[in-house]
Parts: structure tokens; sequence; C-alpha cells
């Protein structure tokens, strides 16, 4: 299964129980589609950039979630259909977040060595010389 991230837009004048219910119910399509939350979080009301059905603020929240690749194309459709839902977006996360409290940023990133002489490579890359790089020379009148 895969990591994916929901962000959902919800109407802000919809009442407590109201909000908790179309939550539930995302809940159980991303279940229903063999998947699972792995996180859910609100990030409160805050303004849109655009209004959007007359409406200026939304109520967003997000929701990490494990499920396999043909459950999105349902959980979708179920969205698109919900008038709860202003705007939703589903991303796939490429690898799971890991905390970072008290580390070091860049202790978190792979580092390959480079192949010894002995050794085949397997993929030649391209080397970029960083004279192609710099902005191109201003256009001739």
């Amino acid at each position: 299964m895969r990591r994916y991230e929901l962000m959902l837009v919800l109407r802000p004048d919809l009442a407590d129980d109201k909000v908790q219910a179309s939550l539930e119910r995302t809940a159980r399509a991303i279940a229903g589609g063999g998947g699972q939350i792995v996180k859910q979080a609100p990030w409160g009301r805050r303004r849109l950039a655009y209004p959007i059905d007359h409406h200026r603020e939304g109520s967003y929240y997000v929701i990490l979630f494990e499920a396999p690749a043909t459950a999105i194309s349902e959980l979708e459709r179920g969205l698109m259909i919900s008038e709860e839902v202003l705007r939703h977006l589903v991303t796939r996360v490429e690898r799971p977040v890991r905390a970072s409290r008290g580390r070091d940023p860049e202790s978190d990133l792979d580092v390959v060595p480079p192949p010894s002489d002995d050794e085949e490579p397997e993929d030649e890359v391209e080397m970029i010389d960083e004279s192609e790089t710099e902005e191109a020379p201003a256009a001739i009148d």
C-alpha cells in the first residue's frame, strides 16, 4: 500500500457534529477501499485565497493514510459529491515524515558514496558545468 495525504477544506458554517460525520464518512471510504488512517489533524479555520461558493473561510483538515491506488478514485468521487467539502486534494507521500526533534535536518539526507575506480557505474550521470547554469545573457536589440 502507498501512503497518501488528503487535505480537506470544509464549509465554515458546519456544526461540529456535521464536521465529525463528514470526517467519519471519509474514514469509512478509506477503510472500505482497503486502507487505514495513519494520522488525522485539524488545521483550524483559515481565510481562503479566493471565495468558494460565497465562503471566504474554510475549516482545514489533513488526513494521512495508507491505501491501495485503486481506492483513491472512489474516495475522490465521494468527496466531489459531498456538499460539506469545498475543496480536497489527495497527494502521494514519497516516504514517511520523520520526527526531527533535536536532530540535524541534513542528517536525514540519503548520501550515496561515489563509485570507486574498480567498480562499474550503474547509471551514467551527466554532470552539469556550473557555467551552464548561470543566467542567460541579455537579449540583443
